[in-house]
């Protein structure tokens, strides 16, 4: 069985901040980590190929110093590594982003895809299913639970207040939420393995079977970020102190009907 694993590399948010005149997030000095639900999607991989059999490959499309997310996964036991990266990717939104791992995932050939649910820097959630629609394969979105029985996913899906179990033949993909699992901590061994394993890098060129230069980068994304921005403080709120349950369901309402909520 061969599982890939989608990864994106990006900035902690915990320390990103924003540029106030341009409303741009600031990247500089701000470290650079695997997104949350990837990595819950990576450790599901791995202990699917522990259960089953397999490999587990991961895939990155990204800049140069996507390189070491990709040996952190490396590190954590995938067996191997690619990283889509050229200037004519640089700029594409959800669509195009899809587009070109796509193209690069055709090329490496699947049994299961696995993506996280969204990225942290984007929230947007597009990619995964995106991925799936370009490929042509079923998907399911939200996984909090994952097993495989013969050439079928068993997958457990959130949804709002209850849960899909849903069974799916493959190849298909799967977007995982960070729940799923509890993702492994590298160890000595294998940090020093990934530093002597090879990152297969692709450029446009390797891709150009699959790809138009009219469908990727800026040229081909037909959406982009106007403006970025942090989420404001709420106003402190009003406090009802002693008074009688009936005083204060009283002052609640005739607060509701003041703002025209009710």
């Amino acid at each position: 069985m061969k599982i890939v694993v989608c990864i994106k590399q990006v900035p902690d948010t915990a320390e990103v901040r924003l540029d106030p005149k341009t409303g741009t997030l600031i990247r500089d000095g701000v470290p650079s980590i695997i997104n949350h639900d990837d990595k819950a999607g990576l450790e599901a991989a791995l202990q699917l190929r522990e259960k089953i059999g397999g490999t587990v490959t991961v895939v990155c499309m990204g800049p140069p110093q996507a390189d070491v997310a990709l040996r952190e996964a490396l590190a954590m036991g995938a067996d191997d590594a690619y990283l889509l990266s050229a200037r004519e990717f640089g700029g594409s939104d959800t669509y195009a982003t899809a587009t070109i791992i796509a193209a690069g995932l055709k090329k490496i050939g699947f049994d299961l895809v696995i993506t996280g649910r969204q990225a942290i820097d984007g929230d947007t959630a597009q990619v995964g299913p995106q991925i799936a629609e370009q490929l042509k394969i079923p998907q399911v979105s939200y996984a909090e639970e994952l097993d495989v029985e013969g050439d079928h996913v068993i997958v457990k899906r959130q949804y709002e207040d209850q849960a899909h179990m849903l069974k799916v033949q493959m190849p298909c993909l799967v977007t995982a939420l960070s729940e799923l699992t509890e993702p492994r901590y590298m160890h000595v061994g294998g940090i020093v393995d990934a530093y002597n394993k090879d990152v297969t890098v692709w450029s446009f060129d390797d891709l150009k079977d699959s790809l138009n230069p009219e469908w990727i980068g800026l040229k081909g994304s037909p959406t982009n970020v106007f403006q970025s921005f942090g989420k404001q403080p709420k106003a402190a709120g009003t406090v009802l102190a002693g008074l009688s349950a009936d005083e204060a369901v009283a002052a609640i309402m005739e607060k509701l009907i003041e703002r025209h909520i009710i």
